[in-house]
């Protein structure tokens, strides 16, 4: 049975932190649009009918006088907040504690607003047109009950910046299905793609066409249980390093696919990712939208 309901859930906890705060997010469309709105226009035109913001609470005000007022017209938005005591009751928080406790934690906070297949995406990364529709294909037969999962993955060298190196998932696949992920460095160097394992590995040549994660992840809703559970066990394991530690998205998918938990399906887009990693990167974000609006790919202004 096809299920008309998806939700794109935004992971926009983290968002504007690089360069200082959410008011410091800087629009890159002819209209000052941000990134995000450009994620929601595609995943609406894709057939998404409802979105859901991940926020810190303190920015609740200022997210939804911005970005909030212009995509609840075109939208059913909900708003959930990643908060640092939404951990087991036994997690006894460092009082110097100040960051997150990661995208696992940041997805569990959305359990009681999402009832139907959804998509994830982080707030300042552009996935392009096509992965959404790949996303949504996806999810369109994804039953609600059963394990559906899916990962849409890059061609590397669509995701690199000119500034220097970036952190790509480098993914390892067998059959169609993700076997795990490689959290690198990457960057070019000469004719080469080099990776360089987050964990300290030994780094590692790519070619230019190697499929990495951009956390772009298609789940069914009960993947909600299994991250609650996935938790505690972090946080038991995790109890000496709780300054530090993350529950990161990309580390549980790998360890449930390692121990035969649940599979994730490989989904490959043909899109280009724009970010801004680093600031000289705004340009080019602002350079490739500016084309697609005189390419007529997005209307001027984006929200009528």
């Amino acid at each position: 049975m096809e299920h008309k309901n998806m939700t794109l859930l935004i992971m926009a906890a983290g968002m504007g932190s690089r360069f200082g705060g959410l008011k410091q997010i800087e629009p890159v469309g002819p209209e000052g649009e941000f990134i995000i709105d450009y994620s929601i226009y595609d995943a609406i035109q894709a057939g998404f009918n409802k979105v859901v913001f991940i926020i810190k609470r303190e920015n609740y005000d200022l997210f939804r006088s911005t970005i909030g007022t212009r995509v609840e017209p075109h939208i059913d938005v909900s708003y959930v907040f990643q908060e640092m005591e939404n951990v087991p009751s036994f997690v006894e928080i460092p009082s110097s504690r100040v960051a997150p406790w990661g995208t696992g934690q940041a997805i569990l906070a959305a359990k009681d607003e999402i009832h139907e297949p959804f998509a994830v995406i982080n707030a300042d990364d552009f996935y392009g047109a096509d992965a959404y529709q790949v996303a949504a294909n996806f999810l369109r037969t994804a039953h609600e009950k059963e394990k559906s999962y899916a990962v849409i993955c890059y061609e590397v060298s669509k995701t690199m910046s000119e500034n220097g190196s970036v952190k790509r998932g480098v993914c390892e696949i067998q059959d169609g299905y993700l076997k795990g992920i490689t959290e690198s460095k990457v960057e070019r160097e000469g004719e080469y793609i080099v990776a360089r394992p987050l964990s300290g590995a030994k780094e590692f040549t790519i070619p230019a066409d190697r499929l990495v994660s951009m956390n772009l992840f298609c789940f069914s809703p009960d993947i909600f249980s299994f991250l609650a559970a996935d938790m505690e066990r972090f946080f038991k394991r995790e109890k000496d390093n709780l300054l530090k530690c993350e529950f990161l998205i990309p580390e549980v998918v790998s360890d449930a696919i390692q121990d035969g938990i649940f599979d994730v399906k490989i989904l490959s887009t043909k899109a280009t990712w724009y970010g801004v990693t680093y600031r000289e990167d705004k340009d080019t974000v602002v350079k490739a939208i500016q084309k697609m609006v005189d390419d007529k790919k997005y209307p001027l202004p984006l929200w009528k």
